[in-house]
């Protein structure tokens, strides 16, 4: 009952008197009066009968309770808390916070007034309001409109405003009507009444004069527009995450979903990179095919090891030609300027890489940097308890599955919040923190020593098959580095896994934390020493041979062996691992992240790497993706469970992001730099076959500007101080690292207002309970100066 009575807040009944100049506009217009709805003395002032009525029936109860029914009287709290007045009370009531929002009637007519408005400035005149009397219209001052006693006024007010909303534009209409703060069946009933029907929009047409042609514009467009959203909403359906990523955010939470929306962003990563390459390399060079070569017979082993027949192709570096292309013609029909198409296939080729790996850079550095600045803002994990149980639910939602999958979405979410709060609640002793130290210590000692195993291994096991050279008809040898190195990357995860164990964190993040780190650092090591191996032993020992191509394919073998192993671990280990823990842990176990996620990263930093070498293993690699998302799906939905510990994947995408910009592209980025500045090309074949470098094919084009004529030297300036000088290089280095540095300042610095404006808010509702506090003082001192009054008037009149 005390929390009823405390429930019903009152307003303030000021009796502030108008002025002349208030008198006097009475009637005004509609677009003056607009003014005064943004006013909140106004809307208090709208409150007086309200507040009459709450201030009646809380005295009403309040004598109920047997307290006296006074102005001045106070309520008991049932909590022990401070003891307020009516009047006190009152004024809490009437503050703009708690009455604004409260008169459905004051919307209507504020978006009525705003109506008018519009409506003048596109018309330039009043508009007709129709037999409407002038009662009727909706002034502040005429009548109430949070207090109408019958329905009929806001009636009148609502037909008004469809009258006002049918004279403006479509899109001023559509505008309107998403800004008002009603609910959407109010609004879709505003906005079936406010279309003109087709029969008075005909009668409009016939009176106004337009021509059968402009109907039939206007059929088009609208038949142009609506065939444009089918084929969006087929595109938007033939897309593979379409339904399957609330399906596995709703099931297993946002980590698990971190794996496939950065699945998904490495596609758009590799559809960036293939556009360039196939639109200014592969397709001009298969419009202009050199010289034919004995093409081999294909045995079906192409598809894993890269060659046979696929050796001779559009896929690898050795096909493409060192001349300028040109339109093939007759020894008649060629002219004195014949051949002189500006279309030098070996410049080209180097800048179409350069242009296509700084198209990914530029991308790259954006996508992270936004992601940081929304991931690791303040407030955006903190806080939200209240929004996701009250403001997560979508109410445009009506078929069944999907209101399931929303419950499902906000069920897990609340988890994750709730374990990321009880996290935060936890606190361990000096003696916990020191033994955690020392397994932490040993566990990665063991992890390290595995990793160099593993790099050791792999540097010994390419010495040997140099040393042992496949022969030309055992094709199937060529599989064997990639099959050894595949297995490293296969078993290395579990030990790791196993060694987690004994560790026992008590944070999921920086569980997934750590052993992507151990993982990174495993495929680092083994990264850098196959890169060691092509470029510093397989130059040196195929100089006679197209070394690019042999380069292509190797790295064509790591991407197709390393699809299979994860097909097999999906299929088959994942299966045998659940059917243990079945057995034994009495579960399902759980979905790998980080082993999962380094995998992604490291075919990622193959097809970097292979991308000067085999222009089409961009393309190899979104099949890849395609193929491993629904592999990847099924095996989640089937073989594993949601994690026992619930935990919030908030910053998961920032964190994929970094590790695949500074370790893999950075390294990607260095490796090719090396092979196109330092590496002499082979002399048999690729575009850059009579060069020292391929670097040198820019100052080779400069040169021929030069000679051509004076109308290329300003090419010739640019090349020399802005690619030749490295200063530039460095300068744009710096740049960039200056920019990634400002803006991670600029979030920082967002931070600490966000800190400062919370601080602010929490001093500002102190502040309030002090006022109230000093206000309810006042109020008891008058109280007493009264009561003393009335007993020295009693006295003197005893």
């Amino acid at each position: 009952m005390w929390t009823a009575v405390m429930a019903q807040q009152l307003a303030l009944v000021l009796d502030v008197p108008e002025t002349p100049g208030d008198q006097d506009s009475l009637e005004l217009s509609p677009y003056e009066e607009s003014e005064v709805h943004d006013s909140f003395h106004q809307l208090i002032q709208e409150q007086s009968r309200w507040v009459a009525e709450e201030g009646l029936e809380l005295q009403q109860v309040a004598g109920d309770l047997g307290a006296p029914a006074s102005g001045h009287q106070t309520l008991l709290e049932p909590e022990g808390g401070p003891v307020y007045s009516t009047a006190t009370l009152s004024i809490l009531a009437s503050m703009p916070s708690r009455t604004i929002g409260r008169s459905r009637g004051a919307i209507i007519s504020k978006y009525y007034n705003h109506t008018v408005r519009l409506r003048r400035r596109h018309s330039g005149s009043r508009p007709i309001l129709g037999p409407v009397v002038c009662s009727a219209r909706p002034s502040l001052r005429l009548y109430d409109l949070e207090l109408d006693p019958a329905d009929l006024e806001e009636e009148e007010k609502w037909s008004l405003l469809v009258k006002e909303l049918q004279g403006l534009p479509v899109a001023q209409r559509d505008h309107m009507l998403r800004g008002m703060p009603l609910s959407l069946q109010e609004k879709r009933v505003l906005r079936e009444k406010s279309r003109t029907p087709r029969g008075k929009q005909r009668g409009r047409q016939g009176h106004g004069g337009v021509f059968c042609c402009s109907q039939l514009r206007y059929t088009c467009v609208l038949a142009l527009h609506s065939l444009g959203l089918v084929l969006l909403t087929c595109l938007h359906a033939l897309r593979p995450w379409r339904y399957a990523l609330k399906q596995i955010g709703g099931q297993f939470g946002s980590s698990v979903l971190s794996y496939f929306l950065f699945l998904k962003t490495l596609l758009a990563f590799n559809m960036l990179l293939l556009l360039p390459l196939v639109a200014f390399l592969v397709a001009v060079q298969a419009a202009f095919t050199p010289e034919a070569h004995p093409a081999p017979t294909c045995t079906g082993l192409e598809l894993l090891t890269g060659g046979g027949c696929f050796t001779h192709t559009v896929m690898y570096y050795g096909y493409y030609s060192n001349t300028t292309l040109n339109t093939p013609c007759g020894p008649l029909q060629c002219g004195p300027r014949a051949g002189s198409l500006p279309y030098s296939m070996p410049l080209a080729y180097l800048f179409t890489v350069g242009a296509a790996f700084f198209i990914t850079c530029i991308t790259l550095v954006y996508s992270m940097s936004h992601s940081f600045g929304e991931s690791y803002r303040v407030g955006s994990t903190k806080g939200i308890h209240a929004i996701t149980v009250f403001c997560s639910w979508d109410y445009k939602v009506t078929q069944n599955w999907a209101s399931r999958l929303q419950r499902d979405n906000i069920c897990t979410q609340l988890k994750e919040l709730l374990a990321e709060w009880r996290l935060c609640k936890g606190s361990q002793s000096t003696c916990g923190r020191l033994r955690r130290a020392a397994v932490l210590a040993l566990v990665w000692l063991l992890s390290l020593a595995a990793v160099l195993g593993c790099a050791v291994a792999v540097l010994t096991f390419s010495e040997l098959r140099i040393q042992s050279p496949v022969v030309a008809d055992q094709e199937a040898g060529l599989l064997v580095l990639p099959l050894v190195i595949c297995l490293l990357n296969l078993g290395a995860p579990y030990l790791f896994r196993g060694l987690a164990t004994l560790e026992r964190h008590d944070s999921p993040v920086l569980e997934v934390y750590v052993a992507i780190g151990r993982n990174l650092v495993l495929k680092t090591a083994i990264l850098g020493v196959l890169c060691y191996h092509w470029l510093g032993r397989r130059v040196a020992t195929l100089q006679g041979r197209c070394w690019e191509d042999f380069v292509g394919q190797e790295l064509y073998r790591f991407m197709v062996m390393d699809f299979i192993f994860a097909l097999l671990d999906s299929l088959f280990g994942e299966l045998v691992w659940r059917l243990i823990s079945e057995r034994r842990l009495r579960g399902k176990p759980e979905f790998d992240i980080a082993r999962n996620v380094l995998d992604l990263i490291y075919g990622q930093t193959l097809t970097w790497l292979g991308v000067l070498f085999s222009p089409l293993l961009p393309a190899v690699q979104i099949l890849r993706l395609l193929i491993l998302f629904q592999v990847k799906k099924a095996s989640l939905m089937a073989n594993c469970q949601a994690p026992r510990r619930p935990w919030l994947a908030s910053h998961m995408s920032t964190v994929f992001l970094t590790l695949l910009c500074f370790p893999s592209f950075l390294g990607a980025a260095v490796f090719l730099c090396y092979a196109v500045w330092q590496v002499k090309p082979s002399d048999t074949c690729g575009p850059f076959r009579s060069l020292d470098t391929m670097y040198e094919a820019g100052t080779v084009w400069v040169r021929h500007l030069e000679q051509v004529g004076p109308g290329g030297s300003w090419l010739s300036w640019l090349h020399r101080y802005l690619v030749e000088n490295t200063f530039f290089l460095f300068l744009a280095s710096a740049l960039l690292l200056a920019v990634i540095y400002l803006n991670i300042q600029v979030v920082k610095g967002q931070r600490k207002v966000i800190c400062l404006l919370k601080e602010q808010i929490r001093n500002e509702g102190e502040d309030k309970i002090f006022l109230i506090n000093r206000l309810h003082s006042v109020y008891e001192r008058k109280e007493r100066r009264r009561c003393w009054g009335q007993m020295t008037e009693q006295q003197e009149a005893v």
